[in-house]
């Protein structure tokens, strides 16, 4: 038996994380989550329209070791907020004028989120940014390693409620599903992660599903 397999999950974990952030390679539209209308094709504008100049954003994916593996913590949106309410998210949100990029919005909001500390957190890289028509917004996907479990704390103005879970579970091929739904008055194709209940599809799902692409590319699997 080889060394490797003797090697703890969280080990292989980290060390296949920080392969897939050191060397991403380009992805094509059919390796993602991303809706689709019936005859199969992407729905989804990476890029916003012609003449629109859309608000910069980012999205922290932290993840963190937990009973010798990663977790990741999602967040469900409170219903008072005016885009994707009530919806599995990232913590994240604008980039405001105090902001040196992203990464600093992305650290912000999940400071301000979950109350996670930034000092905490080694920040691995980025993923494909894209475009969220609904709010406008061009995303920067920000990955990183928190030093240790944190103590999570929800902001009850901006969140519901907050669950962590396992990265083998988004590894797992059965953990994605897909429906047909109704959206902007058009007959979709949605795949989704189904996490605890929830199903998490939209621009959460898609970047992701990014990163289990990366993640399968330098060899990690359940």
């Amino acid at each position: 038996m080889s060394t490797l397999a003797h090697t703890s999950l969280l080990v292989r974990q980290i060390a296949a994380l920080r392969a897939a952030m050191a060397h991403p390679t380009p992805l094509k539209v059919e390796e993602v989550l991303i809706f689709r209308n019936l005859a199969g094709q992407p729905m989804r504008p990476m890029q916003p329209p012609p003449g629109v100049a859309p608000r910069t954003a980012a999205v922290l994916l932290l993840f963190y070791p937990r009973d010798d593996e990663l977790w990741i913590p999602l967040t469900l949106r409170s219903a008072r907020l005016t885009t994707h309410r009530g919806e599995v998210s990232l913590p994240g949100g604008g980039c405001d004028q105090h902001d040196d990029g992203p990464v600093a919005t992305a650290l912000r909001e999940a400071w301000e989120e979950l109350a996670i500390s930034p000092d905490c957190v080694e920040v691995l890289g980025t993923l494909t940014s894209f475009y969220i028509a609904p709010s406008n917004n061009c995303l920067t996907p920000v990955v990183g390693l928190n030093r240790g479990q944190p103590t999570i704390r929800p902001d009850p103005h901006e969140v519901e409620a907050a669950f962590s879970v396992p990265l083998r579970r988004l590894l797992d091929p059965q953990t994605v599903a897909e429906e047909v739904w109704e959206l902007h008055g058009q007959q979709m194709r949605v795949p989704f992660f189904l996490l605890e209940g929830h199903k998490v599809w939209g621009a959460t799902a898609l970047l992701l599903s990014e990163l289990v692409v990366r993640l399968r590319r330098v060899g990690l699997s359940v």
